[in-house]
This record gives structure tokens, C-alpha cells and sequence, in this order.
């Protein structure tokens, strides 16, 4: 399976529904924090803010929205040592007694997502850690499950999902191509 996958209207749909998923799951939107993870969950997580304060007024999805750099907690920076660090951005409320729901854009191996575990421990006790991703492709190598996904889209190891934002990449669509063919950032 090779092509464009989700289209910006998909895209759309999904991430509308995720945070009507986050505000049902959490009896509101009150003690919701979201991290997103650079480079493609930041964007991603400005837009769920946003939607989930077009439902809740109350939400400030400005200052209830943040980045969560994880280079440094890595399990594979041995591998490529050469990686810039970004920044975390933490609410000024911090993460103490919140509902961190972390976004990513894809989900594969589960890696990125014990490493931003790991980040978030060192920066604050949330009352819940959950997750919120655009596409979930499987292939998990840690015990780690997505509460909110956008799409499963099962794919084979050879495959590559690469994820297109506005923000990044001028563009919004998921495509899966293959290891020689793929466009943009890949997962």
C-alpha cells in the first residue's frame, strides 16, 4: 500500500474527534494539559488545543498547551549522537496534578513515547499521563497503547508513514511509500 493516505480534511475530522475523545474521557477539560513532541506533535497539539477551547470556553488553549523535548532521553542516541536539543515549553501551571495528554503524530515502536515518559517525571507528578496520536502503525516494541489515534493504519516494517503539516511542511496529508521512495519526515 503506497500513497496518500489522509487528506487534509481527514486530518481535519480526526484531530476533531480526538478532542472531543480527550473532553469525554476527562469529564471536561479543567486539569487537561497537552505536550506536543517536536517536531510534528507540537503542531498537532496547537490544533487539539484549539478544538477542545472551541468546546470548552474555558480552556486557554495558548497557555495550556506546551513542547516536550525528549533528545536527551533517547535510547538511541549512541546511534546518532548528533542530535540538536529543542526546547520544553511547560504551562505555567506545570504538570503537577494535571492530565498531561502527550501527542505525537505517528506511533510505531513506542520509543518516543517511554522516552517522553521519562522527560515528564523529571519535570512534574501529572495526576494521569495520556496519549493522543494522528496515526498508529503498529510494529510496538514496548508495552505502550495509544488512548486517542487519528487513524490505524497497519503497515509492514518496509513501509515508511511520513506525516505532512501546514505548519512544517506547507501541506496536510499522511502518505505511506516506501524505504527508496519516501517524502518528508518518516516513521
Amino acid at each position: 500500500m503506497t500513497g496518500t493516505i489522509l487528506g487534509a480534511s481527514d486530518i481535519a475530522r480526526a484531530l476533531t474527534r480526538i478532542a472531543h475523545e480527550i473532553i469525554e474521557r476527562n469529564g471536561g477539560a479543567h486539569s487537561i494539559v497537552l505536550l506536543g513532541i517536536p517536531t510534528r506533535g507540537l503542531p498537532l497539539a496547537h490544533r487539539l488545543a484549539q478544538r477542545i477551547a472551541a468546546v470548552e470556553p474555558d480552556f486557554d488553549a495558548a497557555a495550556r498547551c506546551g513542547a516536550l523535548d525528549i533528545t536527551m532521553y533517547r535510547d538511541d542516541l549512541h546511534k546518532q549522537p548528533t542530535r540538536s536539543i529543542g526546547a520544553t515549553t511547560l504551562p505555567a501551571q506545570g504538570l503537577d496534578d494535571a492530565v498531561v495528554v502527550l501527542v505525537d503524530d505517528v506511533f510505531h515502536t513506542g520509543r518516543t513515547i517511554r522516552a517522553a515518559l521519562d522527560a515528564i517525571k523529571d519535570l512534574g507528578r501529572p495526576q494521569a499521563v495520556q496519549l493522543a496520536v494522528l496515526v498508529d502503525r503498529g510494529h510496538r516494541e514496548l508495552p505502550i497503547r495509544a488512548d486517542f489515534v487519528g487513524k490505524n493504519l497497519p503497515t509492514a516494517r518496509t513501509e515508511r508513514v511520513s506525516v505532512l503539516l501546514e505548519e512544517t511542511d506547507g501541506e496536510d496529508a499522511v502518505r505511506i511509500t516506501g524505504r527508496d521512495d519516501s517524502a518528508g519526515e518518516s516513521k
